[in-house]
């Protein structure tokens, strides 16, 4: 492979500018097709094989004008303090708002009236309006929203409290603000790094030129496809995640084979034929990562994933073309003025701060050991209490209409009331009778309405009031009572039941998804590095990690601890994609990291050097690339924590603290105090399977044979 990427790197920088057409073509033409294509709407989202999901279906089917799976609304009045809802002029007040709300949208399906459903509260002084839409939150237009923005506006006037809370007002958080603080801060850590413009601007032009054609051509094909509005947004930061780091580890290569003294056309080519070499693997482990999510069998985290794995493809091509042709524009100007003016012999290099922390290592191996291992393990211990689910709006910031809405609702009526249940009865209406009073029975019941049969009297909808708020293990124990104490032709549905569910599917993908992931990634892992240790601690280096950030992420999300410092208003479960989340983020970006430093350990080791030297070698070389991509990602994820949505913030933690935990505690102490202790033996491969395994040539020992090209084939580059 190496001998491959060599030649194609060389062609790169000979042919850039057919190269560099080809890329801005490719840019050109997936902006075209995305501003021609009709715009994105949500993907429909369903979760096959669970019982709210089939509600869901029998009521699309024999009941639809319930429009089950529509957003809702939820608008809550306030009486001032000594008096009613119930006065007259109160009730005035609630009416108007109800017509308002049924002519201010044809999106609107149904609107209850406060005073003929029972949604005034005992004491009187609290009321809610509940709004049923035919369509889902994301596909809800800007006007039907500011129409049930506007409401109450003058009930307001009057005196009254109003507002407004359920998942009708919920839109795509906007991530852009993250995403830009990221690129202003890998700028800066970029330039810091290289002491170069030039060579800083490289990854970022490049990366932003892959994410750029990626996420064009989800908006271009999204309605065809039913991407949604929410698929580009994964893509888009693994896209900006690799596309950096990509062209980092190219660049900083070049730069290496310039200080050894090799001519710009052959020093481009061998840098994509030894650290191209690594970004492949790196990119497959990443692609697996992402594909594997079709192991939960949901079809929205699916087509993320796939199409979050065609940006990485993309920023893959991107470093092995593109970056040795901007190379071949670039020349020497990749070296910072002062290097270029006083250049430093190869073998007089001094020894930098990646060359003393691992002499340091292999000093101590089982200090730093110990350390590592016995400090993520205590970070870890919180995921043992780890729950999961899906906040509800009680996580909200206490500044948003829906938090005040839940709270007033939580006052007047119960916490249960911000989640009912819906009961699906299959059955006429005897059976729906005899459910409603077997519900009644249960612990964690609050209020159960009367059965609602439709128009042939086969199916009837009951709505179930908790005693605790949606979010809650009790209201989880509820939703599991009900199931197993009534016949198959009862099914639990609505969001909070829907929430229980997908956690549930989620929880039990876990282990599978890991196996999958780890399992394919370890395969890949042995044939890089002709090894059986090493890629088994990069495994287990990565499960320690990532358990580490979800203890992290419950200490401060479910615990409450330093709760306040990153905004956390309500503590309760941990968002149900999480864990597979981190897993499919983290373990890509863990195994770039991997792959490049220990690579070049390997290709020190497979030329001569031993295993000691190989540890310093690689660290010499490959430490300040990854700590400046690693701080990079750091950058870009904590960016995100001050969102005002806490599953928003919940990620943006949980990646920052993985990725610096992988990349700072495993990579660069467990992984060569690992490799120190395990010597020469690090690298034993049996020998049946060595023979088995193809041979990828990832150190670049074909390379060491390639003549050098004639002085008439190479082409003169003007710096």
């Amino acid at each position: 492979m190496a001998t491959f990427l060599h030649r194609l790197g060389r062609s790169a920088f000979r042919r850039r500018h057919v190269v560099a057409l080809i890329w801005i073509a490719l840019l050109a033409l997936a902006g075209v097709g995305a501003a021609a294509a009709p715009a994105a709407t949500s993907s429909s989202f369903s979760i096959p094989g669970t019982e709210a999901q089939k509600a869901f279906d029998l009521l699309e089917e024999r009941f639809p004008a319930a429009g089950a799976d529509g957003a809702t609304a939820r608008v809550v009045f306030k009486a001032p303090d000594g008096q009613k809802m119930t006065d007259p002029g109160h009730k005035a007040e609630v009416h108007k708002a109800v017509d308002e709300l049924r002519s201010g949208s044809d999106q609107v399906a149904n609107v209850t009236d406060p005073y003929t459903v029972q949604a005034v509260s005992r004491d009187g002084t609290t009321a809610y309006v509940q709004v049923s839409y035919k369509v889902s939150g994301m596909e809800l237009t800007d006007a039907t929203r500011e129409a049930l923005e506007e409401t109450g506006t003058e009930a307001r006037q009057s005196g009254l409290t109003v507002e407004i809370g359920g998942d009708a007002l919920q839109t795509v958080p906007e991530t852009g603000a993250g995403e830009i603080i990221g690129v202003i801060v890998a700028g800066i850590v970029l330039v810091i790094t290289f002491g170069s413009l030039v060579a800083a601007g490289l990854p970022l032009l490049t990366a932003i030129i892959g994410v750029g054609i990626g996420v064009s051509t989800i908006t271009a094909l999204a309605s065809v496809l039913d991407l949604g509005s929410t698929t580009s947004t994964l893509a888009m930061m693994i896209g900006l995640a690799v596309g950096i780091d990509y062209a980092l580890f190219i660049v900083s290569r070049y730069r290496a084979e310039l200080a050894e003294g090799r001519e710009q056309e052959e020093a481009a080519g061998r840098a994509v034929g030894t650290a191209g070499s690594a970004v492949v693997f790196a990119g497959l482990t990443v692609v697996i990562a992402l594909v594997g999510l079709a192991v939960v069998n949901i079809p929205m985290l699916t087509k993320m994933g796939f199409a979050a794995a065609g940006t990485v493809l993309i920023a893959v091509l991107i470093a092995l073309t593109l970056i040795p042709a901007l190379l071949g524009y670039a020349g020497k100007r990749v070296h910072g003025r002062k290097a270029r003016k006083n250049p430093q012999p190869a073998g007089e290099a001094k020894p930098n701060m990646g060359t003393r922390w691992a002499r340091f290592v292999l000093r101590r191996p089982v200090a730093v050991l110990l350390v590592g291992v016995i400090g993520l393990g205590a970070v870890a211990v919180p995921a043992g209490s780890l729950e999961m689910g899906l906040p509800d709006d009680g996580a909200q910031p206490t500044s948003t209409t829906q938090r005040r809405a839940y709270d007033l609702l939580s006052d007047g009526f119960g916490p249960g009331s911000n989640g009912p249940l819906m009961v699906v009865v299959d059955g006429d209406k005897a059976a729906a009778d005899r459910t409603v009073t077997g519900i009644k029975g249960l612990d964690g019941v609050a209020a159960v309405t009367p059965a609602t049969p439709n128009k042939a009297g086969d199916t009837s909808i009951i709505t179930v009031v908790p005693k605790d708020r949606p979010s809650s293990v009790e209201t989880e124990n509820l939703v599991h009572s009900i199931r197993d104490t009534t016949g198959d032709d009862v099914l639990v549905t609505g969001a909070t039941a829907m929430n229980i569910d997908f956690s549930q599917k989620m929880n039990d993908a876990l282990l599978p998804y890991l196996a999958l992931v780890v399992g394919l990634a370890f395969l890949l892992l042995m044939v890089v590095f002709r090894s059986v240790l090493v890629p088994l601690k990069a495994a287990l280096g990565f499960l320690l990690s990532v358990v580490a950030a979800l203890g992290a992420v419950v200490a401060v999300f479910q615990w409450g601890w330093l709760g306040s410092l990153f905004g956390v208003e309500q503590t309760g479960p941990i968002m149900s994609m999480m864990p597979i989340f981190m897993v499919g983020v983290v373990f890509g970006l863990a195994m770039d990291y991997e792959v490049f430093l220990v690579t070049r350990m390997r290709e020190a080791y497979v030329h001569g050097e031993r295993p000691g030297e190989a540890i310093v070698t690689g660290f010499r070389h490959g430490a300040r690339v990854v700590t400046a991509a690693a701080v990079i990602m750091i950058a870009v994820f904590a960016g995100f924590i001050g969102s005002s949505e806490q599953m928003v913030k919940m990620i943006g933690f949980g990646l920052a603290v993985a990725v610096f935990f992988d990349a700072f505690v495993v990579r660069m102490a467990v992984v060569p105090a690992v490799l120190a202790l395990l010597g020469r033996k690090a690298w034993w491969l049996p020998g049946w399977l060595d023979r088995a395994l193809p041979n990828v040539d990832v150190e670049g020992e074909g390379l060491r044979t390639t003549d050098a090209p004639e002085e008439g084939e190479r082409e003169l580059v003007r710096v």
